[in-house]
């Protein structure tokens, strides 16, 4: 595929290219809506921004409007080209602190262990002004002081960094529900990803939660059921 300065793929690492006198890190999440498993955010810096590379990462997109093959094929190559680093909040820490927090706690540290390896890569010790964070969404991380940091709307169709971050988390948190669905295959996490389906709550009735639930998520679900039992 030949690629020209209007191709998406070169305006998503053109909008990142804006902010020339820093080395830009990306970061995004995938698993705040679900009720069930962890939320997981993922970090990336290009530290090669070869022609080669990004004619193998054309069909960069958000991940939500790429396939699970084309999200695979990928995270391989993301993976392997970067300076990257993805986190899971557990559920046990979602409830104690809410799934707003917990996505930017996430955010928090894998932008930070990103820093601290593309530090060592760029040899700048502890000179930690060079880096810029993009954050997808409309929420600035929390109690982060280490770099300067910009929220972007849409950042996962409009940031290479942020796209980039959003297969890695995308991707990663697919893997561990599907590792979780082999231990509770009654909730069909396999094909729903702990999102709430009609499937799901009906198993959820049926079975009870388990430990990788958020009881924070269903608490309408089971006040409504209870007002239906006064009926």
């Amino acid at each position: 595929m030949e690629l020209t300065k209007d191709s998406h793929i070169m305006k998503l690492f053109s909008y990142d290219s804006e902010y020339k006198n820093y080395a830009v890190i990306g970061t995004d999440e995938a698993g705040r809506g679900p009720a069930a498993g962890g939320v997981f955010a993922s970090a990336v810096y290009f530290n090669n921004h070869s022609e080669d590379l990004i004619e193998k990462l054309s069909i960069l997109n958000d991940s939500k409007q790429l396939s699970k093959k084309k999200r695979e094929m990928l995270y391989d190559i993301i993976l392997e080209n970067t300076i990257n680093s993805t986190v899971c909040i557990e559920v046990d820490e979602i409830e104690k602190i809410n799934i707003l927090n917990a996505s930017l706690k996430a955010m928090k540290l894998a932008v930070k262990d990103v820093i601290k390896q593309a530090a060592v890569v760029e040899n700048l010790g502890e000179n930690y002004d060079k880096f810029f964070v993009l954050v997808d969404g409309n929420k600035k991380i929390k109690d982060f002081n280490t770099c300067s940091q910009k929220w972007v709307i849409k950042g996962d169709s409009t940031s290479a960094s942020i796209a980039a971050a959003s297969i890695l988390a995308k991707v990663a948190r697919d893997r561990y529900m599907e590792k979780l669905d082999a231990k509770f295959p009654q909730y069909g996490w396999i094909k729903n990803a702990g999102y709430l389906t009609k499937e799901h709550l009906a198993a959820i009735d049926k079975y009870g939660l388990c430990k990788y639930h958020r009881p924070s998520f269903l608490a309408k679900h089971f006040a409504k059921k209870e007002q239906l039992s006064l009926f």
